[in-house]
């Protein structure tokens, strides 16, 4: 699947893990946004639905199984070289709880960390990751008020 310059846009998952009141970021070693700290997440394959996208994504990428628990957004990421688009995504992030297993960047992943959230400023993400993220802590904590 051609992800540069593609002919019709792709459909990638998120998932905003909340463990012990930290969030997981990881970095990104393939473009877009290589090196850049992020959401886990990735494309979704012919014929999965958005939450096993998500679950598998972020098992490949963390080592981690998660349980999504619902949609927090959906959004377009265009990037654009000159007048011709070079990444066209749609994302769906969900809110997801750590299960089990241990922390392992794998895949193309550099570095995966747990970050409290008065720490996110220091990750220099982008103004929709850490909307995204915010939605998320709110959503967990009536999440958890509720169960």
């Amino acid at each position: 699947m051609k992800r540069t310059y593609p002919k019709h846009p792709l459909v990638g998952v998120g998932g905003v893990v909340i463990h012990r009141d930290r969030v997981l970021l990881i970095r990104r070693g393939h473009e877009p946004l290589k090196g850049e700290w992020s959401i886990p997440g990735g494309l979704l394959e012919l014929g999965e639905e958005l939450a096993a996208g998500v679950r598998r994504e972020l098992k490949e990428e963390t080592g981690l199984d998660v349980d999504p628990l619902g949609c927090i957004m959906v959004f377009d990421r265009i990037m654009r070289q000159g007048r011709r688009v070079k990444y066209h995504y749609v994302i769906a992030d969900y809110l997801c709880r750590r299960k089990r297993g241990r922390l392992q960047p794998a895949s193309d992943v550099i570095d995966a960390r747990w970050v409290r959230l008065e720490d996110l400023p220091l990750y220099h993400l982008t103004e929709l990751a850490t909307k995204v993220i915010m939605g998320a802590f709110e959503l967990m904590k009536g999440w958890k008020r509720n169960v």
